[in-house]
């Protein structure tokens, strides 16, 4: 295999290669990546392809998945032997990885270089997704009931829950603000629940001068603290959880019951593949059939 550094030098490609480039960024044009990450991918690609041009295989690297494994493995090995950083070599990896299921091959089995042991997110089981739905329920004012479940249902973080004003409530979707602005679509079960509290919202102090989704009982916007004790508030006292890790629940069931993961950062707001694959294998879907994972 060959060696040696691969920073600097930007090896023309052959033509053959150069379509294969070509195809993957008309690909990403309509992927739901963040502009950087678009860019990154096709840079990688680009070095991955001008390193191929330099080895020979049994079969076809690029369009069989024995041999597609193979050579990504060498290829993170000649990397290694640059001295390219752990994380560099991963973004290599992730960008291979979605070349890859793209191109219909599957993702490559390569081991990536930071620690593949780190825990991943703690999420509900069924058994406690259930109860807390049931208590929910059973107990939750209309307000609180849409509080508790846009972590589980949305996967929004409970400052996104908090921020949402009445104008990001749409019949497309939720209008989410934060690290990265995003369109997700409403569960049905959440549709009925907001519904509700938006029937309800008039009656209570401050509904008319603030744009607030979300008020407190003094007719201001409700404080992330606030929101936090209301979840809370649902979980079995012998079993306490935070909101995030109904947060993490929701992005587990999805990546386990198969969506893309590239689809499950969307709607989680996240632009690294690798956060978003601890959770679970990928397959594709949309979007809206990705919620058709959740226990409700």
């Amino acid at each position: 295999m060959t060696s040696g550094k691969t920073r600097s030098r930007a090896v023309p490609l052959s033509a053959a290669h150069d379509a294969v480039l070509a195809g993957y960024a008309a690909a990403l044009q309509t992927a739901p990546l963040a502009g950087s990450t678009r860019e990154k991918y096709l840079s990688r690609l680009r070095g991955y392809l001008s390193w191929l041009a330099e080895e020979t295989f049994d079969g076809d690297p690029l369009t069989d998945a024995s041999t597609a494994t193979g050579a990504v493995r060498a290829f993170r090995r000649h990397l290694k032997s640059a001295h390219r950083a752990p994380t560099t070599i991963d973004t290599y990896l992730s960008a291979l990885d979605d070349f890859y299921e793209r191109r219909g091959v599957g993702k490559p089995q390569a081991r990536r270089e930071r620690d593949i042991r780190r825990p991943v997110p703690r999420s509900l089981d069924a058994r406690r997704v259930r109860h807390y739905l049931a208590r929910v329920r059973a107990t939750a004012t209309p307000r609180d009931r849409a509080i508790a479940l846009l972590p589980y249902l949305a996967g929004l973080r409970i400052s996104e829950v908090v921020g949402l004003d009445l104008t990001d409530v749409g019949p497309d979707g939720l209008s989410v603000r934060g690290g990265r602005t995003r369109l997700v679509p409403v569960h049905p079960d959440l549709r009925q629940v907001l519904t509700a509290w938006l029937e309800a919202r008039p009656s209570w102090k401050g509904a008319a001068g603030d744009p607030a989704l979300f008020l407190n009982h003094r007719g201001f916007r409700l404080s992330d603290r606030a929101a936090r004790d209301i979840i809370t508030g649902f979980a079995d006292p012998d079993d306490p959880f935070s909101p995030l890790v109904l947060r993490h629940t929701f992005a587990t069931q999805l990546l386990r019951d198969g969506r893309d993961p590239v689809v499950v950062a969307e709607l989680l707001g996240l632009e690294s593949l690798d956060s978003t694959r601890r959770y679970g294998p990928p397959v594709k879907s949309g979007k809206e059939a990705a919620l058709d994972a959740l226990i409700t």
